[in-house]
């Protein structure tokens, strides 16, 4: 029955993919490395055959070698905005939609769209452009992926805000890589191709580093890599020898800490292209009039990001944790269940441990792998 349910499910998307728009990809280890120049010039290769292509937003950053790029392509006017007495422009997305192109270029995938935009993200208007059947092409750094930010925060001391869901990345028909070695990237850094001069020098203190980069870079290698998996078994579907991978992962109302669970499950998940889950198990003492209202805020933030990165929420009430958390994994047929290590004083610790032994004995006759996330 799970292998029919599947088989059908693998039909649906079939049928959606087809009137769906072709979406492509050109994703880069960071900025400078070429993404923005491989666009254009498959812009220009694409007209040359024929192809009607529209430019609906590129940033060039000032850089001249891309500048050039732009000549003799049809490029959309943007849409003007005021905002806080500036004016500003923003990407026409009721223009696109109402000109259908056959293909379109929008750049930086992850850019947040000035307020009183129709959408929030720019990655919301490209999925409505390939809704309605327009072919996109577009680029994006790694450091935008949504589920990277816990291996990123390790290095980084600012936090990436604009930030990509990974099911977004997953729905490219293409992933291509622009690829180049750290060394000639911090050469065209020193040589003023990639910043002014002025920045120079603060670029190379700080995200520029060599070790950040060759992280950067090697995490870029693994998406494109995870992503050619991921394509070839969605493709090719087969009634499975072994159970069908479902996780699921219990969180609280801590904020960071049940984001960077939500990450590491939901990439855990993605790897065996395995549903997965978010359980959430509220108690009398976290009730919606004893619960204090930025843990709230915390919750339904978490929870927006789960269902973003292609998860599904469960909420539940009740005292006795550890049961309904081994009811929740016996109802959904979960085969891996994923929960954060305690970071508590010692006498917090054997409370918490207490529960722990308990969840441990239920768990007993049934078939899950337990997996305690630092």
């Amino acid at each position: 029955m799970e292998y029919q349910r599947k088989s059908a499910e693998f039909f649906l998307d079939l049928l959606k993919q087809s009137r769906r728009g072709k979406f492509k990809i050109y994703l880069g280890m960071c900025a400078g490395v070429g993404k923005t120049y491989r666009m254009l010039q498959e812009a220009h290769n694409l007209v040359n055959n024929g192809i009607p292509v529209k430019i609906g937003y590129v940033e060039t950053h000032g850089r001249q070698e891309t500048e050039a790029l732009l000549q003799g392509l049809p490029i959309l006017p943007r849409r003007r905005l005021y905002y806080k007495g500036n004016e500003l422009e923003e990407l026409d997305l009721d223009l696109i939609l109402k000109l259908k192109p056959e293909v379109v270029v929008i750049d930086e995938l992850a850019h947040t769209n000035i307020p009183g935009s129709k959408n929030e993200k720019r990655w919301q208007d490209v999925l409505e452009i390939l809704e309605a059947g327009i072919n996109v092409i577009s680029a994006i750094n790694i450091q935008h992926v949504e589920s990277l930010q816990i291996e990123l925060a390790a290095y980084f001391k600012v936090e990436v805000k604009e930030r990509v869901p990974d099911k977004v990345i997953d729905m490219a028909d293409e992933l291509l890589l622009i690829d180049i070695s750290v060394e000639d990237l911090i050469g065209r850094l020193k040589e003023g191709k990639i910043y002014k001069k002025e920045k120079i020098e603060t670029a190379l203190a700080n995200f520029f580093q060599e070790e950040h980069l060759q992280l950067l870079r090697e995490l870029a290698v693994k998406e494109i890599a995870s992503h050619t998996i991921k394509k070839h078994e969605k493709t090719t579907i087969r009634e499975p020898k072994w159970r069908l991978e479902r996780f699921m992962v219990c969180i609280g109302t801590d904020e960071k800490k049940a984001r960077n669970l939500i990450r590491k499950t939901s990439r855990m998940a993605n790897y065996y292209q395995a549903e997965w889950y978010v359980l959430y198990v509220q108690t009398p003492k976290e009730g919606t009039n004893k619960i204090a209202l930025d843990k709230q805020r915390f919750l339904i933030n978490n929870f927006k990001l789960a269902t973003e990165l292609g998860g599904q929420v469960l909420h539940v009430q009740g005292k006795d944790v550890p049961e309904l958390i081994v009811e929740q994994v016996i109802q959904m047929r979960i085969t891996t269940l994923c929960i954060g290590r305690p970071k508590w004083p010692f006498f917090r610790i054997l409370w918490t441990m207490g529960l722990f032994r308990k969840l441990l004995k239920k768990l007993e006759p049934v078939q899950v792998d337990l997996i305690i996330l630092s």
